[in-house]
């Protein structure tokens, strides 16, 4: 819901996911990462995927303007829609470069060169950024 930003679509996008997830669970290795980390990924992919699909572009350009609107909010939002597991607080111990990184990363759907142009920011700077914030996540999450 955080990418899509429409119920309707999301739903779709989750049974696809589950299937998606049920067919290729072969492909999954266990010494690269977490299975939940392999699924949260295959979701934000999808999702993502979808959003710049020909089919939401198309159907963006008749939304209402109310509607646009909404999402250029939301878009705007400092806020991070993190469940309470403690993300908040880790995040919150980042500097601000790279918190702004990772929240447009991963909680906004924006890719590495997307975020670069919208941004002004030299691709190498992002993925810089992008990679010490998840370094530094990792050590706090390890202790």
């Amino acid at each position: 819901m955080r990418i899509i930003q429409q119920e309707e679509v999301t739903q779709e996008v989750v049974q696809d996911i589950f299937l998606k997830i049920w067919e290729k669970i072969g492909l999954y290795d266990s010494q690269k990462g977490r299975l939940f980390t392999w699924m949260l990924n295959l979701t934000r992919n999808a999702a993502i995927d979808k959003i710049r699909s020909r089919e939401i572009k198309r159907s963006a350009k008749t939304d209402a303007v109310e509607d646009f609107v909404y999402t250029i909010d939301l878009q705007n939002s400092s806020h991070i829609p993190v469940d309470g597991i403690g993300v908040r607080e880790l995040i919150a111990e980042l500097e601000s470069e790279q918190q702004f990184v990772l929240q447009k990363v991963y909680f906004e759907g924006f890719s590495h060169s997307e975020l670069s142009e919208e941004y002004n920011i030299p691709l190498g700077t992002v993925k810089s950024r992008l990679r010490s914030a998840l370094k530094h996540l990792r050590r706090k999450v390890k202790d």
